[in-house]
């Protein structure tokens, strides 16, 4: 049995709870509460740089060992996810074609949905048709934040990078 680690990082669009295991992450979420952020365990403490810079805007691709717990059908999807481009969006549709099933379209929803490392899993890059901004577990708000801060700084690297 693992024995799971936690700590938080307050971020611009709230406070996430971040959990490990010896493995990897386990899980990033967005609480809707203050924490007194403490001592970070050794194996959060470059997932929390990470997440940093992403916020700030110098990071655009993770690399931080993950332990994904779920079924075979959802680790498929999660290990999709992120294959999305960093300031790209693709909707549900494609992703269950990405997958190779686009009759499983309400089961990719969920499959999203229950995304448990939220933003390096970019489960915020799915939109539904048209481009509207559906389903996320972090609040729309927040699904619409990350994409705009995605795509700020997408297109400032075309005319600056």
């Amino acid at each position: 049995m693992n024995d799971i680690q936690r700590a938080f990082l307050e971020t611009p669009i709230g406070f996430v709870e971040i959990t490990c295991s010896s493995k990897g992450v386990r899980s990033i979420e967005f609480v809707n509460f203050r924490v007194k952020v403490k001592r970070t365990p050794a194996c959060l403490k470059e997932c929390k740089l990470q997440l940093h810079e992403y916020f700030e805007g110098w990071r655009k691709e993770f690399s931080i060992p993950l332990d994904l717990e779920g079924s075979p059908f959802q680790i498929k999807v999660w290990n999709e996810l992120l294959k999305i481009p960093y300031g790209k969006t693709i909707t549900y549709l494609e992703l269950a074609r990405r997958i190779g099933d686009v009759k499983a379209l309400r089961a990719v929803g969920g499959a999203n949905a229950t995304n448990p490392v939220s933003v390096i899993v970019p489960c915020h890059r799915v939109i539904g048709m048209n481009g509207k901004l559906v389903g996320y577990a972090g609040g729309l708000k927040r699904k619409k934040w990350l994409l705009e801060h995605e795509y700020a700084f997408a297109q400032r690297d075309l005319f600056y990078g």
